[in-house]
C-alpha cells in the first residue's frame, strides 16, 4: 500500500511541489518501504523519535555494510520544538518547518552560531480557527521582519501553516489565503529586512485531507502522513 500511494502521489503532484511523508509514530520499516518507492523527504514531530530513527538508520547501514544506504534522506521537523531539545534535532534535519515564536528563532540562531551551522527554517503562522494551534500572527510576523535583530545563523526559507480541521472547503480556502497574504508580507520585506532574502518562497501547506486545495492555491510543500502510512500503529 505504501508503495502504491507514494508512486501515485509522485505522479499526481506537480514537479514544483515537494512531498514530505509524515512518518511520525510509524516504525523505521515504514520509512524503508517508502524510500524503496522513491520517497526521500520525511517529516517527524518529536525530537526523541527523530533521533531514534536517525540512530536506527546508522545501525542499518553498519549491519549491511552500505555506508551510502538511504544517505539521501531529507529529514524535516514539523512539530513543536522546545529550546532544550535543539541538539536532538538541528544536527540532522534539512528544514525546521515549525518555528512558531521569536524565542525559538533566537534559540536556533544561537545554537547555529555555537555549532557553526546555518539552519533552514520556515516560520509557522497561525491561520486556523482553532486557538490551540501555534504560530505567528500577521502582526507578529511584521514585527519580526521590521526588527533590527539579524539572525545570521538562521535562513528563513518561507512559511508553514495548518488549516482548520474541517470539511468546510470554503473555510480551508480562507485559511490558506491567509497564509498567502502573510507570504506577501514576507516578500514585501525582501531587501528591507536583513532576515529575508529573494529565495524565501517555500510555502508548506496541505496535509492528507486538504492537499489538493493547497496545491491548487500555490503550496510548494505538502505534508502527508495517514494517506501514506495509515493511522498510527
Amino acid at each position: 500500500m505504501i508503495n502504491e500511494v507514494i508512486q501515485r502521489l509522485h505522479r499526481e503532484l506537480p514537479a514544483t511541489v515537494k512531498l514530505v511523508a509524515v512518518s511520525k509514530f510509524h516504525p523505521f520499516e515504514a520509512i524503508e518501504e517508502a524510500y524503496q518507492a522513491g520517497q526521500r523527504a520525511f517529516g517527524e514531530s518529536r525530537p526523541q523519535e527523530l533521533l531514534a530513527k536517525v540512530k536506527r538508520l546508522e545501525e542499518v547501514r553498519a549491519e549491511r555494510g552500505e555506508p551510502d544506504y538511504m544517505s539521501d534522506i531529507e529529514w524535516h521537523f514539523i512539530g513543536h520544538l522546545q529550546t532544550n531539545k535543539l541538539k536532538m534535532v538541528l544536527p540532522y534535519v534539512s528544514l525546521v518547518q515549525s518555528v512558531d515564536s521569536v524565542r525559538l528563532l533566537e534559540a536556533i540562531d544561537k545554537w547555529g552560531a555555537a555549532n557553526g551551522m546555518v539552519i533552514n527554517v520556515l516560520l509557522e503562522c497561525h491561520i486556523a480557527a482553532e486557538e490551540s494551534k501555534q504560530g505567528f500572527s500577521e502582526e507578529e510576523l511584521t514585527d519580526l521582519l521590521s526588527s533590527d535583530m539579524h539572525y545570521k545563523n538562521v535562513r528563513i526559507c518561507g512559511l508553514m501553516g495548518m488549516a482548520t480541521f474541517t470539511e468546510d472547503e470554503a473555510l480551508i480556502c480562507s485559511d490558506f489565503q491567509r497564509l498567502l497574504d502573510m507570504q506577501q508580507i514576507l516578500h514585501d520585506w525582501i531587501g528591507e529586512s536583513a532576515n529575508v532574502h529573494a529565495g524565501c518562497n517555500e510555502l508548506s501547506m496541505g496535509m492528507s485531507d486538504d492537499y489538493p486545495t493547497a496545491v491548487a492555491m500555490g503550496s510548494t510543500i505538502v505534508r502527508i502522513g495517514s494517506m501514506i502510512f495509515g493511522e498510527r500503529r
